[in-house]
């Protein structure tokens, strides 16, 4: 059996560096700014961030080559990220250790590091609520992709007829032959050739 440290872990986003800020206590009724976090070009600690998601649930890991410097699991219903109020690249995130809870200031160098972060928080967030959201007994019935209505009557009604034209053929006078062709042909089989007159007769010598 394998062992919780066997599980497989899927990368939902990965940087290679990004930047940790101490923050200040946040003001009461006011969000987050960056520009309060003092030198943003002198961080308290520079490694990677990797969202891992495993079966229970996604976690955020801030490592670097020897050690792991914080870590906090993201819940969709509460979550552990806020985004700043005077930039898209900075945000404030909860971490966790042995049951202590602190905030810490994050920065990414680059705004599409902290789109593509962004996107993956979404994601992920949109996958946990439709997972929470079993489908309705209609969805389970019948596929999305088949319109629904009434079906078609196509069979033939006592009396009704109906006839093919093929190119070519002449027009049979009577009978209800699909394919038009006699049904006393000596062929005796499809009736696709029509057969040839006989040449005429020699002519006989008179007495």
């Amino acid at each position: 059996m394998e062992s919780l440290d066997d599980e497989i872990e899927s990368i939902l986003f990965i940087c290679r560096e990004v930047s940790v800020y101490k923050i200040p206590p946040l003001k009461a009724n006011e969000g987050h700014r960056a520009n309060d976090w003092g030198d943003l070009a002198s961080p308290l600690w520079k490694g990677r961030l990797r969202m891992i998601e495993r079966s229970s649930g996604v976690k955020l890991q801030f490592e670097d080559s020897q050690t792991v410097f914080a870590n906090t699991h993201y819940d969709p219903k509460r979550p552990s990220v806020e985004a700043v109020l005077d930039s898209s690249r900075y945000f404030v995130v909860r971490v966790e250790d042995g049951g202590k809870k602190a905030y810490i200031g994050m920065g990414f160098a680059e705004r599409t590091e902290s789109f593509d972060f962004n996107v993956a928080l979404q994601d992920y967030t949109k996958r946990y609520t439709a997972s929470l959201e079993p489908p309705s007994p209609a969805e389970d019935k019948q596929s999305p992709h088949i319109p629904a209505g009434p079906k078609k009557d196509y069979s033939l009604k006592d009396g009704q007829t109906f006839s093919i034209s093929i190119p070519g053929r002449t027009k049979p006078t009577g009978g209800n032959n699909l394919l038009g062709s006699s049904g006393s042909s000596s062929t005796g089989g499809g009736g696709g050739v029509p057969l040839l007159p006989p040449p005429p007769s020699a002519a006989k010598p008179r007495n």
